[in-house]
């Protein structure tokens, strides 16, 4: 009997470290890029430069002069999927500092091809689009100031920053620490698929035990920003600079790339709708976002990489946990649902009222005295960085997850049936 269950047990790591070879994730990091390169061969060095000093150029009106005096630069000469990644995010940066540089009333219309070409080519190679995604910004962004200490704030740095000092260090960090905290959350969610395969029914209640202690350490994680980033700052000085050209006044006719396409282009900026990680949770449980939450949502699909992406593509198509949970009358395994139902609600919960402290309130409030920010101002008061209405969106999500819930509960526990 021993023997039987060590060695259910090893099939089972051998499957999980297969999910994780197989979708590029790890049990410790999750879905955040292990190790990210710091520095790219010297042919690259002007863009590192740029990037490297972002913010400085920014504030000081100097970058669009120095990209049109940029090289037209062959992406050929990178080679692994690391050296990919950290030129994705620097060309990230550098284009959202070209486009948004002059704030609001004077974005870029073009692109220039020196940042636009090799930019397109890069993305083509790791199947994103040519803009800075939540996969650069929060996953690729971050470095040790110690590598042999532990990941927590104040040992981490960001790779590239935009103007916002603290409160743009604070927002990419916390974010970072937040994906970390779900990681063993996507483990759980794997061990569920699993078992689910061979109906095991204690397997899938250690599952689900695991994503719901996950996602209330990720609350608990999110309440980080409170220390680190500070409103004004965020909605005034740092939000502009991770708004796309799709469904964005600011930018009503998108972007062209020029060297790339005749015609401008539309992506949306970065989103939290873009972490996989949430898109996993939802497609384990079977929430169903419809309408324009549920649209919006799969198109974020479309920023991700493709094997984050393919993760959560398997989840949905995985025979229904919430159909096999309300089939088999376990109490245990129910209650075991609802917790993580109910745990996504909350952190969903959580997410809403945040955003309305560091965008909606902030906005309201420059409305009010007539003062619009040097950044976004007024124009993206109810409109996400990713082009979504953001309280209807927020709100819509919340309310597709309790609907989720299991109200008419089995009477039988494991404990009764033994």
């Amino acid at each position: 009997m021993e023997y039987r269950v060590k060695h259910r047990e090893a099939k089972c790591r051998e499957a999980l470290q297969a999910d994780f070879d197989a979708f590029d994730i790890s049990e410790e990091f999750g879905f955040i890029l292990e190790e990210p390169l710091t520095h790219l061969p010297e042919y690259y060095q002007v863009w590192m430069d740029l990037a490297n000093n972002l913010a400085h150029l920014i504030e000081s009106h100097k970058l669009r002069d120095l990209v049109h005096k940029m090289p037209v630069l062959s992406p050929h000469h990178l080679t692994s999927h690391r050296e990919l990644r950290l030129a994705h995010l620097a060309l990230g940066f550098i284009t959202m500092g070209y486009v948004w540089q002059e704030g609001q009333h004077a974005p870029a219309q073009i692109l220039p091809k020196a940042l636009a070409w090799p930019y397109w080519m890069v993305s083509r190679r790791l199947g994103l689009p040519p803009i800075l995604t939540y996969a650069d910004s929060v996953l690729a962004n971050w470095k040790l100031k110690d590598p042999t200490g532990d990941m927590e704030i104040g040992n981490m740095d960001l790779m590239f920053s935009f103007p916002g000092g603290e409160t743009c260090r604070g927002f990419f960090m916390v974010s970072l620490l937040v994906e970390m905290a779900a990681s063993s959350g996507i483990a759980g969610a794997l061990e569920v698929m699993h078992a689910m395969k061979i109906s095991d029914l204690v397997g899938i209640q250690k599952g689900l035990i695991r994503v719901t202690q996950s996602l209330k350490k990720m609350k608990e994680t999110f309440q980080l920003m409170h220390n680190h980033v500070e409103a004004t700052a965020f909605h005034g000085t740092l939000r502009i600079f991770v708004s796309g050209w799709r469904d964005n006044p600011m930018l009503p006719r998108g972007l062209l790339y020029e060297g790339v396409s005749t015609e401008p282009i539309f992506l949306s900026g970065g989103s939290a709708a873009q972490s996989s990680a949430i898109q996993c949770f939802d497609a384990l449980l079977c929430i169903q976002h419809e309408g324009e939450a549920g649209a919006f949502l799969t198109r974020m699909r479309d920023y991700m990489l493709p094997p984050h992406r393919q993760l959560i593509e398997t989840l949905s198509v995985c025979s229904s946990l919430r159909d096999f949970i309300t089939a088999c009358s376990s109490s245990d395994l129910c209650q075991a649902y609802n917790s993580c139902v109910s745990a996504l609600v909350d952190l969903r919960n959580y997410h809403l009222n945040t955003v309305a402290k560091y965008v909606i309130v902030p906005g309201n409030k420059a409305r009010s005295l007539g003062c619009p920010f040097r950044g976004v101002g007024t124009m993206l008061n109810s409109t996400g960085t990713g082009g979504s209405n953001l309280m209807v969106f927020l709100k819509s999500v919340r309310n597709s997850t309790e609907k989720a819930l299991i109200t008419e509960r089995p009477t039988t526990s494991r404990e009764a049936e033994m």
